[in-house]
């Protein structure tokens, strides 16, 4: 399956992610739900840094996910161990570049 770079933007950072063509839309869906979700964090003042705050968005997520109005398909774990291998390849750069 071909892969296109994708340019996403979360917490006012860019990060180049590979996708699908026919998952665009979603990429963008789940990237800005994810900016949303990080920038509550951050406003609530109790946790200070990039990671810090993604690491709590991915646990309330999860919590949500194992936790939530029942169990979910196998479709939904696999869009969720997606996006949260995006992310994890994002952070990855992320310290890259705070280590240069």
């Amino acid at each position: 399956m071909s892969q296109n770079t994708v340019i996403v933007r979360i917490m006012d950072k860019e990060f180049q992610v590979a996708c699908p063509p026919d998952q665009e839309a979603g990429l963008h869906q789940a990237a800005a739900r994810l900016d949303k979700q990080m920038r509550e964090i951050r406003s609530s003042g109790k946790v200070i840094g990039l990671e810090r705050i993604a690491i709590m968005v991915a646990l309330n997520n999860t919590y949500e996910l194992i936790n939530g109005g029942g169990e979910a398909s196998k479709t939904d774990r696999d869009s969720v161990k997606r996006v949260n291998d995006k992310l994890e390849e994002a952070l990855h750069k992320l310290r890259q570049l705070e280590i240069n």
